[in-house]
């Protein structure tokens, strides 16, 4: 027999539960201050969508008395970009180039300081001599501090302009003043309309002299020239907007509720005056969290229902159940602490670790009870139970945080976007394993009472009987039940191709966009004309509520407008059915282009979904083999809203240049229609531009495309380093590679059901879902564990090992069936999609669910064969 390394110094070591029940009023002190603490820290804790996360853009406009396009470029983009490019932090620089005027946008990374940034972009331009008449004007963006309201201001008895005179002495003020406020700004204003338009020629006025309607009629002046939003419309009305923008620290939520008292107050005192809220994000945001924590209590009262079906013990129940507030409020410190808020990711972490903060109360209460129905006094149960699981216990939890560590010291945007998300399970799991070390052990001892006798149930004692000659089987048939997992992870493999690929799932937010862009020379009434018709289309249909119209963009492009559009709560179609019901039914308009969004999560850029840039220097080849992409791909099912960016006069000179990094590049770009998902979309347009592109033009993808690649190469090196952080806690804690490896190799067996369950509910594998992939890791780790764990201890005794294992396994399959049906339970309520976010949760738990049920059941099986034969080899070396 195989000499085993004494292990009773490191159990000691973990079984602090010794000294929780020895000093148990120390005991009770300490959970009662982190009860009382955590309840504060939860009170602090803010409502909000997602994290928040820095993005600093800083856009520059400059100009110069150039009079074509590719002058400009030479003479004015490139100098300024190729100092530009200098910059440290800097992820990529775009620029849009016109007659006489570029646009160039510098996007650093994230969490870069914007202000310093912004001075740096100005020294470097100091520092440049421009063209003769040229200048230049740096503008910085921080794309957290966003628009949280849009209000809508109408009088029917007021013009616009004695409308603007009265917002801004009474209203703007006293909204700019409330905290979290950065700036409010004043959108539509008439003043501003003539103002800005007589400065390009587009607005003809009583006062506009023959000499300026030639200059209009003449001009070549790109829409840059004009600053964002010079009109505005709301359900088919001009109106006057106030956008309140919060600062990128401050809480929506918090915010825009200011902001409403305030405007209750102006009612009373301004009567004639109406705010309608027309834009935000606050009501969404109200029901994606409710429904989220409405699931968590879901979660919660079906994790404690499994205890007590499985254990039939009330006060086993109650000790474990305590174990789920007694943990979330232990997380909350360490949230608030990191500054975290409750928004869709942290809420997400807490979902779907109840069934793990509840799983290590119920192995320590199940094996003290175990220990009961063998006679012993709750003391004496509670101490050799403890010292019993305290090692398996501490295992399974540093697996898990060895496993989400790594997320949560992920870099860049991915990184900053699911910190909140390791952090957060990582500080419950170590809490949880705090409370079941200490304080349930200690409530067991008081609360428990031994048995005299226990009798197994007839129905249980014959499932543990076939359960244990099952593995006795398997285990003299090891090479064909080690050929059944090998093909059952092949199978896996094999379906990984059918599940479609997706980035982040679409939401049911019964909101989104209609953007239309005209030809650069439409002047401000023949773009707001443009918005009047689709308004008129809009307002006709049902569903829809309220239609808000904001005409010019946000680098003030009049031939561009945005609709936003709300639909009505009591629909019976979801979001995405009425956006491709409008893509075939809105009006076509000569020479306008359409397109329908879905509301961005982070409004970064006006990127669509599918995006590729064609990369060359010859612009009449960009042009070629971007419109011939076009034509190709706007043929297939799926692709929606095709348009290509630069635009060609009749003579073939080009009025809009796009840069990407310096070079010129064409973009192409699509919504995606009809579920089509992500990346069999990219493939098919890989595919067809193969086909099409000269060696001359090179190609990257962008849009969603370029960041789920970005998305999965990171998960992917995340993935290999928590496979190995799993490894190296399990070498040190068992002090060997034979029970290590065996543990491992529940991993792969989890894949598989994960992919089936992802393909069986039509989910796609996207951000999500792979982060349910990498929960699975520490999940499937916690049963292997359990099992290999006693089975050592029984060799230790005495036993033979294959005695051991038919010994371990039953013993341990009660906790090992709890512990997955309360997993399971807990997260079936998020699986099943029910609420606001939905669809931004149910993938994760999917693949969570599937991932549980395939390893739980072939990890019982599997997991003992492999070890077996991992041990034959340590034998054959040893000897």
């Amino acid at each position: 027999m195989i000499d085993f390394p004494q292990k009773t110094s490191i159990r000691e070591l973990f079984n602090i539960s010794r000294l929780a029940i020895r000093y148990s009023w120390l005991t009770l002190s300490f959970w009662l201050a982190v009860c009382v603490a955590g309840i504060l820290a939860f009170s602090s804790l803010k409502y909000a969508l997602f994290p928040d996360i820095t993005f600093p853009v800083v856009v520059v406009n400059a100009t110069a008395n150039f009079p074509t396009a590719q002058e400009t470029e030479t003479k004015l983009t490139l100098p300024i970009e190729q100092r530009l490019g200098t910059l440290t932090k800097l992820d990529d620089i775009r620029s849009s180039t016109y007659p006489g005027q570029t646009a160039i946008s510098l996007s650093f990374q994230v969490g870069t300081s914007l202000e310093d940034k912004e001075s740096e972009v100005k020294t470097v331009l100091g520092q440049l001599t421009l063209p003769e008449g040229g200048s230049f004007k740096v503008i910085p963006f921080n794309l957290n501090e966003s628009a949280v309201a849009s209000y809508a201001i109408e009088s029917p008895g007021k013009s616009l302009a004695q409308l603007t005179e009265i917002t801004q002495q009474q209203i703007e003020p006293k909204i700019a003043q409330l905290p979290g406020v950065l700036k409010v700004e004043l959108v539509g204003t008439p003043s501003t309309s003539v103002e800005q338009n007589k400065k390009v020629g587009k607005l003809s006025t009583d006062t506009e002299t023959e000499k300026e309607k030639d200059a209009k009629n003449s001009s070549t002046l790109p829409p840059q020239a004009l600053k964002a939003g010079s009109l505005v419309r709301f359900n088919g009305k001009d109106a006057l907007a106030l956008q309140v923008i919060k600062r990128g620290d401050a809480n929506t939520l918090e915010v825009v509720s200011q902001v409403e008292k305030v405007v209750a107050q102006l009612h009373s005192t301004l009567p004639s005056v109406q705010l309608t809220l027309a834009r935000t994000p606050r009501d969404y945001i109200q029901e994606a969290t409710q429904a989220t924590i409405e699931t968590l209590a879901v979660a919660v009262a079906l994790s404690v229902l499994v205890i007590f079906t499985f254990l039939w013990n009330w006060q086993a129940t109650l000790i474990s159940a305590l174990a789920i507030p007694t943990s979330l409020l232990g997380t909350f410190i360490v949230m608030a602490t990191c500054g975290f808020n409750l928004e869709t990711i942290t809420l997400l972490a807490l979902a779907l670790v109840i069934g793990i903060i509840v799983d290590d109360a119920i192995v320590d209460v199940e094996n003290i009870v175990r220990h009961l129905e063998q006679g012993k006094h709750p003391r004496q149960a509670a101490l050799a139970a403890t010292n019993e699981i305290g090692l398996t216990v501490t295992a399974t939890t540093f697996t898990i945080v060895a496993v989400f560590l790594p997320v949560g010291l992920m870099g860049g945007v991915v990184g900053q976007f699911f910190k909140p998300f390791g952090i957060t399970v990582s500080a419950a799991v170590i809490t949880s394993l705090l409370v079941a070390r200490t304080l349930s052990p200690l409530l067991a001892v008081y609360w428990l009472k031994p048995k005299k006798y226990h009798r197994e149930q007839p129905f249980w004692l014959t499932f543990v009987r076939g359960y244990r000659n099952l593995l006795r089987w398997s285990i003299s048939h090891r090479s064909i039940v080690l050929i059944l997992a090998v093909l059952f992870f092949a199978v896996g493999l094999g379906l990984l191709p059918y599940v479609p690929q997706g980035f982040i799932p679409q939401l049911d937010r019964g909101e989104f966009l209609i953007l239309y862009k005209a030809p650069a020379t439409t002047s401000l009434n023949e773009s707001g004309a443009v918005a009047e018709k689709l308004e008129g289309f809009l307002l006709r249909v049902p569903e829809v509520e309220t239609v808000f119209t904001t005409v010019g963009s946000r680098e003030g492009e009049i031939s561009r407008g945005t609709l936003y559009v709300k639909l009505h709560s009591d629909r019976t179609m979801k979001t995405a059915e009425l956006e491709d019901q409008f893509r075939h039914q809105l009006p076509s308009i000569p020479n306008v282009t359409t397109s329908v969004a879905d509301i961005p999560f982070v409004e970064t850029t006006n990127e669509r979904p599918l995006q590729v840039t064609l990369l060359g220097d010859d612009l009449a080849a960009l042009n070629r083999a971007a419109k011939a992409i076009k034509e190709r791909i706007e043929k297939l099912p799926g692709f929606a809203d095709v348009t290509v960016n630069g635009e060609t006069e009749v003579e073939g000179t080009f009025i809009e240049i796009q840069h990407f990094n310096s070079r010129r590049v064409a973009y192409i770009s699509a919504n995606l229609s009809n579920n089509l998902a992500l990346g069999n979309a990219t493939k098919q347009l890989l595919d067809v531009t193969k086909e099409i592109l000269p060696a001359s033009i090179s190609l990257n993808l962008g849009g969603d495309s370029a960041r789920a690649g970005e998305i999965f190469r990171s998960f992917s090196v995340t993935l290999g380093l928590s496979v190995l952080c799993i490894l190296l806690v399990l070498i040190l804690l068992f002090r060997g590679w034979v029970a290590p490896l065996a543990i491992i190799f529940s991993l792969p067996l989890s894949l598989t059901g994960a992919v089936v369950a992802l393909l069986v509910s039509h989910n796609n594998f996207g951000i999500i879902s792979a982060i349910g992939i990498i929960f699975l890791l520490g999940l499937t780790n916690k049963n292997a564990i359990l099992l290999v764990d006693y089975i050592i201890q029984l060799r230790r005794s005495g036993l033979t090992r294959t005695d051991a294992i038919l010994n371990a396994a039953p013993v341990r399959l009660r906790p090992i069936l709890m512990t997955t049906a309360a997993m399971i339970l807990g997260m079936l309520p998020v699986a099943l999609g029910l609420g606001a976010g939905s669809e931004l949760r149910s993938p994760m738990a999917v693949a969570i669910i599937g991932g549980l049920v395939a390893s739980t059941l072939l990890s019982l099986i599997v997991v003992p064969v492999v070890y077996t034969l991992l041990d034959d080899c340590q034998y054959r070396k040893k000897f």
